[in-house]
């Protein structure tokens, strides 16, 4: 006997202010199948680009901390290329290269903690997050061990860092560096032909290379569809095209391959870290900017890759001591916007795992 079915709406979030709570989906189904998908934003919205036109180019720095609160490092280093850019202001060689190993270590922080929240979302309880868990308080510890701070560090400033790296910071990242290519290796023994990973990601949530093209995704969701595209190479910023370093790529486009891509990025910051160590010269690690910077009247944007995608900074002067207008462009706000397409057609548990594969932290949504 057929049963007689009709769609129904379900409401999931906003349910908790963390990294995926603050978010809304409106989710049409018949029995357990996606029909259609509204993503709902705004619940997490703190007007961090209206409330930075209020103050000095210097103290918008913390705000950026707190927009990917997990990614800090690599925020404050696209907003301060901003600002350089703007006021061309030229920075010293040792301060570019501890830029970098800073980015790059926290790309792999970010990383491990995307990959080990997914295999959460998966049902896997905490093992593989807590392994990752483990070896992200490593990269910590070396923030803190730089700047005293162990999430929100704003350690970049305007024409360089805040200050020296300690003397005990090299042999500590060196020994980390050493060690963490073996860690990797353990996730992948751990997770790469697990079969219940492999049941519930692969060829789940696909994601067609147009479709991400045109949607304006980046990252590793964009790489993941065979796109190989990563702004480090594609439109070199800071010291980056002095590094040797490859660009992981897949094919299916699905979660598992969002799931692999991150897992090769961290192998290749590892290498870019190993490389900024053994170029890094003396000198010093500040240019010499103003309290109050005036940069001259006119518009900048700069943008990296981030852990996310593209991370950029839009800014415009009007000669005074604050930005007249503060735009960011978020990767991840971009990312969501194809969470409808890739989830229609899959069932309400894949949207879990669809939706984790993207790898967001509302606090950068922020609209």
């Amino acid at each position: 006997m057929e049963l007689k079915t009709q769609p129904f709406m379900l409401n999931i979030g906003p349910h908790h202010p963390s990294t995926h709570g603050v978010f809304r989906m409106r989710v049409t189904l018949d029995g357990e199948v996606i029909v259609d998908l509204e993503p709902v934003f705004g619940y997490l919205h703190r007007g961090i680009e209206k409330l930075a036109e209020g103050r000095t180019y210097t103290q918008d720095i913390p705000f950026t901390d707190r927009l990917d609160y997990i990614a800090s490092m690599i925020n404050n280093f696209a907003y301060v290329l901003a600002v350089e850019k703007l006021a061309a202001i030229k920075v010293p060689e040792r301060a570019e290269y501890l830029r970098v190993i800073m980015a790059e270590l926290m790309r792999i922080a970010r990383h491990l903690l995307g990959v080990g929240f997914l295999t959460n979302d998966l049902g896997a309880m905490m093992t593989p997050l807590l392994y990752m868990w483990r070896e992200r308080e490593k990269i910590v510890d070396l923030f803190e061990m730089v700047c005293g701070q162990r999430q929100t560090y704003n350690y970049m400033r305007i024409g360089g860092v805040s200050h020296d790296i300690p003397p005990e910071f090299l042999p500590a990242v060196k020994k980390f560096l050493k060690e963490m290519p073996a860690f990797i290796d353990e996730y992948d023994q751990l997770l790469a032909e697990n079969e219940v990973l492999l049941a519930r990601t692969k060829g789940i949530g696909i994601l067609p290379p147009d479709l991400a093209v045109n949607s304006s995704v980046s990252g590793p969701m964009l790489r993941a569809s065979g796109v190989k595209w990563d702004i480090r190479k594609a439109d070199s910023y800071s010291l980056y095209d002095r590094f040797n370093f490859d660009i992981p790529t897949a094919t299916s486009g699905d979660t598992y391959d969002r799931y692999r891509v991150r897992i090769e990025e961290m192998r290749q910051s590892v290498r870019i870290v190993e490389q900024a160590i053994e170029q890094l010269p003396p000198g010093e690690v500040c240019a010499k900017v103003p309290n109050l910077l005036r940069p001259p009247r006119g518009d900048a944007y700069a943008r990296i890759e981030a852990s996310t995608g593209e991370l950029g900074f839009y800014l415009v002067s009007d000669g005074s001591i604050a930005p007249y207008r503060f735009r960011v462009r978020s990767p991840e706000l971009l990312n969501l916007t194809v969470l409808r397409d890739i989830s229609i057609g899959w069932k309400i548990a894949d949207l879990i795992i669809i939706f984790g594969s993207i790898d967001i932290a509302l606090a950068e949504v922020d609209r």
